[in-house]
């Protein structure tokens, strides 16, 4: 009875091990999206008139850059869209101001 048990347990146990063994699929839209937003708000100047916005979004695109290559695909995932988000916000209002400060974009 023992002996037909154990191969049981055996194949129960290297299921449960690979099953372990699965991560997330790699990010590679949200890493895409996330350099296309700093690329825009580099453009128009981000840096210079939305420093708050636009450093968190360099900090965001770092941190992700770095979960990603130590294979970390969910924290990069979210780092990634935290990157995107603040991004956009810095080129909004980069641009924002700008328009304000009357030049032309």
């Amino acid at each position: 009875m023992l002996r037909g048990l154990w191969p049981r347990i055996g194949v129960f146990f290297v299921l449960v091990f690979l099953a372990g063994c699965v991560t997330a699929p790699a990010p590679l839209q949200e890493y895409a999206l996330a350099r296309t937003a700093l690329d825009s708000a580099k453009a128009v100047e981000a840096s210079r008139h939305s420093p708050g916005y636009w450093s968190q979004a360099e900090e965001a695109y770092r941190k992700a850059r770095l979960l990603y290559k130590e294979r970390e695909y969910e924290e990069a995932r979210l780092e990634f869209l935290k990157a995107k988000s603040a991004a956009e916000k810095a080129e909004n209002s980069s641009r924002w101001i700008r328009n304000q400060n009357g030049e032309v974009l």
